[in-house]
């Protein structure tokens, strides 16, 4: 009978990717996904340990699986990603039924470690560790290969219209903010190389896939070898991209503000495929804050960034990260970012309140705000963020867009497509649009979705039109 696999992925699109990858693998050994933890043979959890929210959510769905996990000995239960990398021991003292840890660097060896399990009726364990700062870049690339060579192509199977996929350009992160656990758990800095990553987009272009994003802790710093031996950049890999006939549209993300070269920006005016959205984190408005969490911006900084995006691109849209509540935060450090905020005004926004890490500089900080507090002001600010988001989708009426339409909606001759801005559109249609980018005039704006009518009574794949 074939085997059952279970996989529940919390966090970023980092984490999304690599359990599409583990998917990948784990069907080329005979598994097959369902959707119900109790019937699966391996459930694994792909953790995030950027707030301790995620942890939580975590050990809550781990709690869960101890009574299935009775009814079937046979059971393996898993804990991959950044959370596995983190605090092994302390998972293992706080849920002895889980059989499997596997950090973010060994995902390539998931069926092995299944295997030993079954074979040994013991724990197995993957960890990356510290391991690749003090390696070799041979054998950093090695490591890196192994992981993103998995087969992803059996992961189609599971969506008849599989049209956005991401692709990995850059792993790990050398900024160290304070607040942060990501050097720890994914390591230091590393790019692929440029026609690993072209290649890579070509195939997934040749099996139907009409958007990709490039995805990196930090993507902008990218700067993979090719193969006469030069440098290329992030806008350098996005022109290239643009190139390979079936992919439409081009995303990036996450961007450090530091890290965002002119060259860059050049390509959001140049580059017809690349989307006029970028998601660019500055996280507070004060100068003060950002030198604690050791960003390389201030606010006067990410201001000009922001300049010279709209004037290479005027219809660019924004959205950021904010953490609110960091360690000395005032109310006048609190008041300089909601004063950012209102300066550039974002179509769309994360916030959070901020979450002490162990190991982190920032959780041994004097100045802890309490957390009544931060509440209060994160509830300020995401009313200021939902307002503008608000206003965005509202600006959207009236305007012609080129939605790709992916997955078909809750009611009944519904579909559902993504805006240039990454908006939700619903729209009347067909089947036959279904996996097609049509030009669609936007007749609302909600909060957090649009809704448009087509152009055409017949589907195009057209791309973004002014």
């Amino acid at each position: 009978m074939t085997k059952k696999l279970y996989i529940e992925t919390v966090g970023c699109q980092m984490n999304v990717l690599d359990s599409e990858l583990v998917i990948g693998q784990l069907r080329s050994t005979g598994f097959s996904v369902t959707d119900d933890p109790a019937r699966a043979d391996v459930v694994l959890l792909n953790t995030c340990s950027v707030r301790q929210h995620a942890e939580d959510k975590v050990l809550s769905r781990l709690g869960a699986l101890k009574k299935p996990k009775l009814h079937n000995p046979d059971m393996v239960i898993g804990v991959i990603g950044c959370m596995a990398e983190r605090d092994p021991d302390g998972l293992v003292a706080k849920m002895p039924h889980v059989d499997l840890i596997c950090g973010p660097g060994e995902l390539n060896k998931v069926p092995a470690l299944i295997a030993e399990i079954r074979e040994t009726r013991s724990r197995a364990i993957a960890l990356s560790h510290d391991m690749s700062r003090r390696s070799t870049p041979l054998a950093r690339a090695l490591e890196h290969d192994s992981v993103e060579a998995l087969d992803r192509s059996r992961f189609h199977a599971l969506d008849d219209h599989m049209l956005q996929a991401y692709v990995r350009v850059q792993r790990g992160c050398d900024k160290f903010c304070t607040f942060c656990v990501v050097p720890y758990t994914r390591g230091a800095e590393y790019s692929r190389p440029a026609a690993a990553v072209l290649a890579e987009a070509a195939s997934l272009a040749r099996d139907g896939v009409l958007e990709i994003t490039f995805l990196g802790q930090n993507v902008n710093t990218y700067r993979g070898k090719a193969d006469n031996g030069d440098d290329w950049g992030l806008a350098r890999l996005i022109g290239e991209a643009a190139k390979i006939d079936g992919i439409e549209r081009i995303r990036y993300t996450t961007s450090y503000p530091a890290e965002v070269d002119d060259d860059l920006i050049a390509a959001h005016g140049s580059v017809e495929k690349l989307m006029p959205f970028i998601h660019l984190p500055v996280q507070s408005g004060s100068a003060k804050i950002l030198k604690a969490m050791n960003r390389r911006h201030d606010a006067d900084d990410y201001r000009r960034l922001v300049e010279k995006l709209r004037a290479a691109r005027s219809d660019i849209a924004l959205s950021s990260d904010f953490i609110v509540g960091f360690p000395g935060e005032t109310d006048d450090d609190f008041k300089a970012t909601l004063s950012l905020v209102e300066e550039i005004g974002f179509a769309h926004s994360y916030s959070f309140k901020y979450s002490p890490r162990p190991g982190t500089p920032a959780a041994a900080l004097d100045g802890q705000v309490e957390d009544a507090l931060k509440s209060a002001r994160l509830a300020e600010l995401q009313a200021l963020l939902d307002r503008q988001q608000l206003a965005f989708n509202l600006a959207c009426q009236g305007r012609v867009m080129a939605v790709l339409f992916e997955r078909r909606g809750r009611r009944p001759g519904q579909l559902v497509g993504r805006s240039p801005y990454m908006q939700p559109v619903h729209a009347s249609l067909t089947d036959d649009f279904l996996g097609t980018i049509t030009e669609m005039r936007i007749t609302d704006g909600f909060a957090n979705s649009l809704h448009g009518v087509a152009r055409k009574n017949t589907p195009e794949t057209e791309r973004l039109t002014a």
